[in-house]
């Protein structure tokens, strides 16, 4: 892999799709390999534009289709999808186009244990990196989450841990994990999966593609490889699978031996149970000191904007739940939810096409109220209109909830849409309500 290939850019002309981190890193891997590449970027004022060296042409604004049609190889932003004009008429020209994630994965120079799923990725992968760091293995993380891939190489890493989001995946191919999972798939970005979640599906199968071990959810059938010889899987679930969580026991068993009780961990909720096996299964896989490994399990706090108590105030908590940026990330924070008084549930943003019906159930519960924002905020109230108030922004109804909170109650913003149409991303939303939690908690 990688480093034989030598001088494989060199005398080929570049174009970069997309700046900020990502496409930074992408930038000063071609400086690195004697290329200087084009970028362009839709937005007039791309974000890390400023660090850009001052040999490296930039067009802002839109996609320079000239510099596009000129290239020997694209490299593509996630963000942009392959279904775009000028990116069909490279693609039907032979233009290679790749993304971030092949050109790390053709110089990676330790294993990978990759991940991908609707929900639940990024707990996966940062549990596995402290498990890795718990037991002294240099590990390098990141991929969708946090640094940029390309940003690892180099650093004298023995483990890379990659977060990959189904976008990632379709422009990488030469991936072979040592270890692949995706841990569930349920509806998101249909807005660029236009024959829905068949197409979406198939994205996020990629990952198993040259994988040596694949981990799979025994409880969603959609996660399983379409190919490949099943004698390589390993699976985690609910009271079945190679790792379970015995839901009567409450404990996580690994191939028959009982390990600890989910009560001794800080993470909470089925969906973490089954999250917390599937690092382990990971972890295991690549070798990682299983001690080492449960003493992560239990001193793991979780993930800013992921399920977060922000305040508990007066008997009344406020839990950001900010990352739940799709259906099936609300559903699995409403499933087996316990709250003694009233659920006050924020929801909105722009919800990507999708099919809000599936959080039905959970809303028609008797103390749930619900209180829908943003782009589709009309969308979610119709789901329960006697039970929602509508607003136009999300601190107009934290505002509006405010006053009728009382001991037992639990404010959660859930929003199950992404953030793009008011804020700069789900970090943000999740940021502001904490702010207004402490002032009106």
């Amino acid at each position: 892999m990688g480093h034989s290939q030598g001088k494989q850019y060199q005398g080929k002309k570049v174009t970069i799709i997309g700046l900020g981190l990502t496409g930074l890193s992408c930038v000063h891997f071609f400086l690195s390999q004697g290329v200087i590449p084009r970028v362009m970027d839709t937005r007039a004022v791309p974000p890390g534009v400023e660090q850009l060296p001052e040999n490296v042409e930039c067009h802002r604004g839109g996609l320079n289709n000239q510099w596009l049609q000129e290239s020997d190889l694209i490299v593509a932003s996630p963000g942009i999808a392959l279904a775009t004009p000028e990116l069909q008429q490279a693609a039907n020209n032979g233009i290679e186009i790749v993304g971030d994630i092949e050109l790390f994965c053709r110089e990676a120079d330790a294993p990978i244990i990759a991940i991908t799923g609707s929900n639940g990725k990024s707990t996966v992968t940062s549990l596995v990196g402290e498990m890795a760091t718990a037991a002294a293995i240099s590990v390098g993380v990141g991929g969708n989450i946090g640094i940029p891939a390309l940003s690892l190489l180099n650093q004298g890493h023995q483990l890379y841990v990659l977060e990959l989001s189904s976008f990632q995946l379709e422009t990488t191919s030469s991936l072979q994990a040592l270890a692949a999972t995706v841990l569930n798939v349920t509806e998101d970005h249909m807005d660029r999966y236009p024959l829905g979640l068949a197409q979406y599906r198939e994205a996020k199968l990629r990952i198993y593609h040259n994988a040596q071990h694949c981990v799979v959810n025994a409880q969603d059938p959609l996660t399983l490889p379409t190919e490949g010889n099943s004698n390589t899987w390993t699976s985690f679930g609910v009271d079945n699978g190679d790792y379970y969580f015995d839901s009567l026991r409450r404990t996580l068993v690994a191939k028959g031996q009982t390990l600890l009780n989910v009560d001794e961990m800080h993470l909470t909720g089925q969906h973490n149970y089954t999250n917390a096996l599937a690092a382990l299964a990971l972890a295991d896989i690549a070798g990682v000191d299983r001690d080492a490994s449960l003493r992560v399990l239990k001193n793991y706090a979780g993930l800013v904007h992921r399920f977060q108590l922000v305040l508990l105030n007066n008997g009344v908590r406020w839990i950001n739940d900010s990352k739940a940026t799709n259906v099936g990330s609300t559903e699995a924070a409403l499933n087996g939810l316990k709250v003694d008084g009233t659920l006050h549930l924020l929801l909105g943003g722009d919800g990507k096409s999708a099919d809000f019906s599936p959080l039905k159930p959970y809303l028609a519960q008797d103390n749930v109220r619900l209180y829908c924002f943003g782009r589709d905020g009309k969308q979610l109230a119709e789901l329960e209109p006697n039970k929602s108030v509508l607003t136009e922004t999300m601190e107009q109804s934290m505002r509006y909830l405010a006053p009728q909170l009382k001991a037992g109650d639990m404010v959660l913003l859930s929003p199950a849409c992404a953030s793009i149409d008011q804020f700069k991303n789900f970090e943000q939303r999740g940021a502001i309500f904490a702010e207004l939690a402490k002032e009106l908690g």
